[in-house]
């Protein structure tokens, strides 16, 4: 490793000011911090010295990630392995059949092996053009605004594949997180000053741009002319009883079901939000307030019940283990740019996000998916909440004041 750090120390000054690289002195700054520690640090008695920086932070969000990847690709493997067999056939006919065969994998869903590179010939192309279309546009912008590239992206950039079907075409891919990154974030200055979740805001784009590829029957598992409508979108057309005549409770739980390639996995969410607790990145009382919140709201229209709307057949415990709650509830509403910032506010945001989760679901079956959008609803309302929680804080410590006084 020290070669490596000889060369970068020498090819440094080409990249300072006056030097013949000056342009692209945030790309070199990239690649040296995302291999060693930053050279320059903090000095004097004045600043408060933490062992965390931001780089520290997005690696252990990328490390509670982890699980959910796995079980993309796994998952992913699993469900294309599973069709192949119920249909009999031999190959998919595609580029990636064409690597299986030639490695004599086969399309055994029983072999973990053979479901995780399956998986991976799926995810890793979509994980592949999501990095590198957002990574130029990152680039671009901190050579435009002459400013380091922040490791932001590197959660972004992990994320965003995560809340895609397989069958996603690439285009796609490029054209969501370029939206995610430029509209939802760049416009507004970048990490740290945007008020919507990037990778969410490139799914919500998607979501509404292209439907036809981002919803319905036959995009959650990647074998033609093979159709399975998730547990969600079959409780909104025919009921429970659609669900638990195919899907067990248990089954949606582990996350053994087709979907978005990293949402379906509650257990796998659980894992990561146990990490995000521990290390203090992820805040806790929004991921208990949105759950706490989910539970009331689904079981008071539970209790209500309605002849026309069969989403009011489904009670808490479906909600929680179904479509991309728990990945939502952990990644996504945690967000710590996004969300709120007072510990008074993340309990009202976690609430409020949690709420319109099951009334979007339920109200309207026209989005099964309510929690993407109960998500940058909660965004947009968080600057708000935060200034209500302060005002009010304010306010009990004026009283206190005059009391004392």
């Amino acid at each position: 490793m020290k070669v490596l750090r000889d060369l970068l120390d020498q090819a440094e000054p080409l990249f300072h000011k006056g030097g013949r690289l000056e342009k692209f002195y945030a790309l070199y700054e990239a690649a040296d911090t995302f291999l060693y520690t930053p050279g320059r640090v903090t000095e004097g008695p004045t600043h408060v010295r933490d062992g965390i920086d931001l780089k520290r932070t997005m690696i252990t969000v990328v490390a509670a990630l982890v699980p959910c990847i796995f079980m993309a690709m796994w998952n992913t493997g699993y469900q294309i392995n599973l069709a192949m067999q119920q249909m009999g056939a031999a190959t998919t006919g595609e580029w990636r059949g064409i690597i299986i065969d030639i490695l004599g994998i086969g399309y055994n869903p029983s072999n973990p092996l053979a479901n995780v590179f399956h998986g991976f010939l799926y995810f890793f192309p979509v994980f592949l053009v999501c990095n590198m279309v957002g990574g130029l546009w990152e680039g671009l912008f901190a050579m435009v605004r002459k400013h380091e590239i922040n490791e932001g992206f590197l959660v972004t950039g992990m994320l965003f594949p995560l809340t895609l079907p397989p069958t996603i075409p690439l285009w796609q891919v490029a054209i969501g997180i370029s939206f995610g990154v430029v509209l939802g974030k760049e416009v507004f200055g970048g990490t740290g000053k945007n008020f919507l979740n990037p990778a969410l805001t490139g799914r919500a784009f998607l979501y509404f741009a292209y439907p036809v590829e981002i919803t319905g029957d036959a995009v959650w598992v990647a074998v033609d002319s093979f159709t399975y409508a998730t547990p969600l979108g079959a409780a909104a057309a025919d009921g429970m009883a659609a669900v638990t005549n195919t899907v067990t409770w248990t089954q949606a739980f582990l996350g053994t079901i087709p979907g978005s390639m990293g949402e379906t996995s509650t257990l796998a969410c659980l894992i990561g939000a146990a990490i995000l607790i521990a290390t203090r990145v992820g805040s806790w009382q929004i991921i208990v307030s949105m759950t706490a919140a989910t539970v009331v709201c689904a079981e008071l229209l539970y209790a209500i019940g309605s002849d026309t709307n069969p989403m009011f057949q489904m009670n808490a415990a479906w909600h929680l283990v179904l479509g991309g709650y728990a990945f939502g509830c952990v990644y996504m509403a945690t967000d710590p740019v996004s969300a709120t910032m007072t510990p008074a506010g993340r309990w009202a945001y976690g609430a409020l996000i949690g709420f319109m989760t099951v009334l979007i679901r339920v109200i309207n079956p026209a989005f099964p998916e309510g929690v993407m959008l109960a998500i940058l609803f909660g965004n947009v309302f968080a600057p708000a909440i935060d200034h209500v929680a302060i005002q009010a804080n304010i306010k009990r410590r004026l009283v206190r004041t005059a009391v004392s006084s």
